[in-house]
């Protein structure tokens, strides 16, 4: 049975996509050496993942080519909002407020980031006082 793009990727094949996300269409080789550079893994193990992947609807694969060349179908942007949208509704029964402040509490930011959340919260206050 085929799965929609909903499906929630596993911890390995996350490590996929974020090779995927950086580097643009690859074949399984190249995915395969760019995780080596992290951790030993081999090329079968990286196949069949890729091709699970596939079958899910998490990635294409271009057949065009003889080496297949694989992209993810929702860019990265896309699948970590997916992600956080099902933890907050899991874990934190809808409430942005209680998420923020447990990612803040559990790990602390660093000036960039807590900038960038300060024009962040601004922005939202001025979309909502229009």
């Amino acid at each position: 049975m085929m799965k929609t793009q909903a499906h929630r990727p596993t911890d390995a094949e996350l490590e996929i996509l974020r090779v995927l996300w950086d580097r643009g269409s690859s074949t399984v080789r190249e995915v395969q050496e760019n995780l080596e550079g992290r951790r030993p893994v081999g090329y079968t193990t990286v196949l069949k993942l890729m091709q699970i992947m596939t079958e899910k609807g998490l990635l294409e694969r271009d057949e065009r080519e003889r080496a297949h060349r694989y992209v993810p179908k929702a860019t990265r942007e896309q699948t970590q909002q997916r992600l956080v949208s099902e933890l907050l509704d899991r874990a934190f029964a809808g409430s942005a407020s209680s998420l923020v402040m447990q990612a803040l509490a559990s790990r602390r930011a660093d000036p960039e980031e807590l900038a960038a959340i300060r024009r962040m919260l601004e922005e939202i206050q001025q979309e909502e006082g229009r």
